[in-house]
């Protein structure tokens, strides 16, 4: 029974998509929510039948994969899913943490005028799909928001930096929304970050994205490969 449970789960995958990109996000998603276990083999071929694709794609998608540390590549052997243990994902957390913290300080410093009312004007509009509870609306969202707060902080290399440790972090921080109450949780965390930038205060604007990661961070660990029982707790997983 557990077998069939587990395939059904796996065709989910057809439905995501047939780019690069997309692949990356469906396969990631399913190795940090448990469909995929930690040790199970990531054959090309059945992947790319899955998928509709070639197994060139597949490849590039299960590359991507290994750099963000969610497959483990061996040579002449395939690819297969790596053990992400939480000690792993609470450093690259807390990275993250420091790396956006720098980017909210700089914004309060640096953002202009126009930037600092699209951001209030967007993270607004944002309590609308939290009233709605459309997560993958809000996820998305959320993608951006994180993203002027980057671009907002005029620093290219810290722009980049930050970018890069987001990346091999996407899909723990999409997880986290899978937990009930997490979406208003989030806004609140952005409204103490968007008021701090209005106020150009850059410590307390640093201070409230530091503490948002790390409370992302805390969410996220629900969905560490190495505590999977765990997942019991979350709300049902939307498609997508």
């Amino acid at each position: 029974m557990g077998g069939d449970r587990d395939l059904s789960a796996k065709r989910g995958l057809i439905r995501s998509g047939t780019t690069v990109d997309q692949m990356v996000r469906a396969i990631g998603d399913r190795i940090v929510t448990g469909v995929l276990r930690p040790g199970e083999k990531l054959d090309e071929v059945s992947l790319a039948a899955r998928f509709e694709v070639s197994r060139t794609p597949v490849r590039e998608a299960l590359g991507h994969l290994s750099a963000m540390g969610l497959v483990e590549r061996r040579p002449n052997r395939g690819a297969i899913v790596a053990v992400v243990t939480q000690e792993h994902l609470t450093s690259m957390f807390e990275s993250m943490a420091e790396l956006e913290g720098i980017c909210a300080r700089f914004c309060a410093e640096r953002m202009t005028g126009s930037e600092r009312r699209a951001l209030e004007t967007e993270h607004q509009a944002s309590a609308r799909l939290v009233r709605l509870g459309a997560e993958e609306d809000y996820e998305y969202f959320n993608t951006e928001f994180h993203s002027r707060l980057y671009r907002g902080a005029h620093s290219t290399h810290i722009q980049e930096l930050t970018a890069t440790t987001r990346s091999r972090l996407a899909p723990f921080r999409r997880a986290q929304f899978r937990l009930a109450g997490r979406l208003a949780k989030s806004w609140q965390e952005h409204d103490a970050i968007v008021t701090a930038i209005l106020r150009g205060d850059g410590a307390a604007a640093g201070k409230a994205a530091r503490d948002h990661v790390s409370i992302v961070s805390e969410a996220s660990a629900v969905f560490a490969v190495g505590d999977q029982p765990k997942a019991a707790t979350m709300t049902p997983v939307t498609s997508g």
